[in-house]
This record gives structure tokens, sequence and C-alpha cells, in this order.
């Protein structure tokens, strides 16, 4: 059956075809998704745009970018000047810390009476120009008043020889710590008035050193050394009358007038021949 002329206006379709309402709709479902997809790619493109790592097409290089990129080195380098203050703070602490354990030393020496702080114008212990020559008698015991002091490192030996010297029957005075530049073990010290006092300490003190002062009383100091050993047996104390020894004077001292032997007579002369 051949179709009317009517039905197609007289035209001819030529190439095209002639599209089923199911094909219409498969196109119309695909023009739809393409679309689609060029909406999300449209979008894609404007979040590129707006993360802030590239501007009108060109990538913008961030901190990540640049850590990436130039990594720190392993050893990290310090200004001068920072350099300078870690220098000045490290120096500050040494000093503080040298500062403290000085200060603890000198307090250690104080308490073991190595060392003596004197604040003022203390009391002088200056030696004669010569030893004292006469010949000291030996006061009673009960009439001496002492003063021990410790001048050594050994704590609590200016107590332990005033309770000895007590024991005695010594009068006891001061007891402390006395630093003392004297090397021997036991420095006697007494005014022009404690001579006598002063004989009676080192005949019980042995190698003791005496010392005068410008003290106006009769008291005795008796300051012991590190290297003092003990008093002499109360039983072997020599109580005859002496002289006081000051070993570190130079010359030495003399000795007194009654040990000086008398010159011999002269002898007379012999009658001229006559």
């Amino acid at each position: 059956m051949k179709p009317s002329a009517g039905k197609y206006d007289g035209a001819v379709p030529g190439d095209d075809v002639l599209l089923t309402v199911r094909q219409k709709r498969r196109a119309a479902k695909e023009a739809r998704r393409q679309a689609k997809d060029a909406a999300y790619d449209q979008r894609q493109r404007r979040k590129k745009n707006k993360d802030g790592t590239s501007w009108r097409g060109r990538h913008i290089v961030d901190e990540r970018g640049l850590a990436a990129t130039f990594p720190e080195p392993e050893t990290p380098e310090f200004d001068s000047s920072m350099v300078r203050r870690r220098i000045t703070h490290g120096a500050v602490l040494v000093l503080l810390l040298a500062l403290v354990i000085a200060g603890l030393v000198l307090a250690g020496m104080v308490q073991r009476g190595e060392l003596e702080l004197k604040f003022g114008n203390g009391k002088s212990a200056t030696a004669p120009v010569t030893c004292p020559v006469e010949t000291l008698k030996l006061p009673a015991n009960k009439n001496v008043t002492v003063n021990v002091f410790n001048g050594g490192s050994t704590e609590g030996q200016a107590g332990k020889v005033a309770k000895e010297l007590k024991a005695r029957g010594f009068v006891i005075g001061v007891v402390a710590n006395q630093a003392t530049e004297y090397v021997a073990p036991t420095i006697v010290i007494s005014g022009k008035g404690g001579h006598g006092a002063a004989l009676s300490m080192q005949r019980n003190f042995a190698n003791s050193e005496y010392v005068q002062d410008d003290r106006k009383d009769s008291t005795v100091d008796v300051i012991v050394t590190s290297r003092f050993s003990g008093l002499v047996d109360a039983a072997a104390v020599d109580a005859k009358p002496g002289v006081l020894s000051c070993p570190r004077l130079s010359p030495p001292p003399s000795p007194p007038p009654s040990a000086v032997p008398p010159a011999p007579p002269a002898k007379p002369a012999a009658p001229a021949a006559g």
C-alpha cells in the first residue's frame, strides 16, 4: 500500500529516520544525563577555584607545599643574639651555683671551727717582742680562769677539753670556736698579768706555744688545733716554778737570770820578783 501524498505533504524524508516514541524517550534521557554531567563538571571546577590552591588556572603554593619543597635542616640554626642570650644565661646559672656551693662550704667550716668570722674590732693576740724571762710560780688551779676555744676540725673538742680542765679544778669561762694562724698543737694566750696562769696551762698541754696580748686581767685562753692529741696526765704535771715557752720568737728567748752561771773569781796576780 503506497502512502498517500498528503501524509508527508509531498516531501520526501531523505536520510532522516523517523523516531518512535521509545526512541524519543531514550534520546531525552540521554540528553538529561549529559546535562547532569556537564553541571557536575562545572561545580567541580568552581570548587577547585575556591579551595585556595589555584587562581585563574594557576597553582598556589601553600605552607604545606613549602615544607615539602624546602624541609627544615636536622640541626636548627640560631641567630647570634639568641646564642649570646643562651651563653649569658648559662654563665649566670653557673655563677649562682658556685656561690651556693661556696656558701655551704664556708658554713661548714664555721660550724667545725675551721673559720672564724669577726665583725668589728676583735681581741688582738700578738706575740711579744721577746719571750717573758721571769721565773714564775704556778698559781692554784682554782685561781686560774680558762677560756677554751676549738681551732681544729674536730667537733666538740673545746667542750671535751673544758670538761677535763674543770675536773682538775680550773675555772672555765668561755667555750667556743676560734680559728688561729698558729700551727702548734695548743696556743696559750694571756696578758702581762696572766703569765703564771699561762705557765700552768703550758704544763698541762705539752708542746704548747705562748702568745701575749693586751688584755688587762689574768684570764688565759687555750686554743686547741687539729694537731692536739690530749692533755698531760694530771699526775705528771710539773708544778715547779719555771718560764714560759715561746718557740715562735726569733731569736729564741734568753734564759732567766737565775740560770746564768756565775763568772769564776779572778785569780790573784802573782807577786812581782824582788
